[in-house]
């Protein structure tokens, strides 16, 4: 791990992902001047009920490109296909790659325990690639990091087989806004593709500013739950005053086959969090 400002490298399955989870933690990165990297391994071109899936993949990488624009990020959609990933040899190798190019302090991803196929396989990669970004023989052709970074779960509500363990509980109420901007972005999967997957397309509005608050009231509704969700443990790390009335929050689980997470890289780490 550097001495410097930390560095924050987000690897998710699909553009838009990082946003979903994680945009509150990215937005403290890019407030406190931070760099940071958003990969999506796929290249979303399932995510639609009726665009060419050609035409698709172009759409989301422009959606993705302008996030990267908005908030001053590296923002990179691959070439693998959504819907079909698999956490191959070949894929863990680029894995192994970006971790070691990028030199990542904090890297995000997707736990196994997930409904998605693809969210699992990033998952997976990641896990398999964390020590093995250490090891100079495998993938030869870049340097190996002396360190693994730390590696964090991105929050999710899924129980079975496990829960996620909160190690990491960050306040995001005052990056709201900010979150709802970047998910604008992404407009074929917030005011088409997802509304119509979840049986509410007829509720999205046609004008522009009342779409936008339609977002947000959807999204919000998603982010409280989590919030209520991790409500213990932000009452945990925040106290009963703030922690009981903390409107929105991300929470993290550590994973426990990358670098531990100390307590001074805590509080690098997660600024604002705890």
């Amino acid at each position: 791990m550097s001495t410097g400002s930390p560095r924050l490298l987000v690897l998710g399955a699909h553009p838009d992902d990082a946003e979903f989870h994680a945009g509150g933690l990215i937005s403290i990165y890019r407030e406190r001047g931070y760099a940071v990297k958003i990969v999506s391994v796929t290249n979303g071109g399932a995510g639609h009920h009726q665009r060419n899936p050609v035409k698709l993949t172009a759409i989301r990488r422009q959606e993705a490109a302008a996030v990267g624009r908005l908030i001053g990020a590296d923002y990179e959609v691959w070439e693998y296909p959504d819907g079909s990933l698999q956490p191959t040899l070949e894929v863990r190798h680029r894995v192994i790659r970006e971790i070691r190019v990028y030199a990542p302090d904090l890297v995000l991803t997707h736990r196994l325990n997930d409904y998605h196929p693809d969210h699992r396989a990033v998952g997976q990669l990641v896990q398999d690639a964390s020590f093995l970004v250490t090891v100079p023989l495998v993938a030869p052709d870049t340097k190996p990091l002396r360190k693994d970074p730390v590696v964090a779960y991105m929050p999710d509500l899924f129980t079975k087989p496990n829960p996620l363990s909160p190690d990491v509980v960050v306040d995001t109420t005052k990056y709201m806004e900010r979150i709802i901007a970047m998910l604008d972005c992404h407009r074929s999967q917030v005011y088409e593709w997802l509304p119509y997957n979840a049986g509410v397309i007829d509720q999205v509005p046609s004008d522009d500013d009342a779409k936008l608050e339609w977002l947000a009231a959807w999204f919000e509704q998603r982010a409280r739950s989590v919030a209520d969700r991790f409500r213990s443990r932000l009452v945990e790390v925040f106290g009963e005053q703030r922690g009981s009335v903390i409107e929105f929050a991300e929470a993290y689980e550590i994973s426990e086959y990358a670098s531990d997470l100390d307590d001074t890289a805590r509080q690098r780490l997660f600024p604002g969090g705890s």
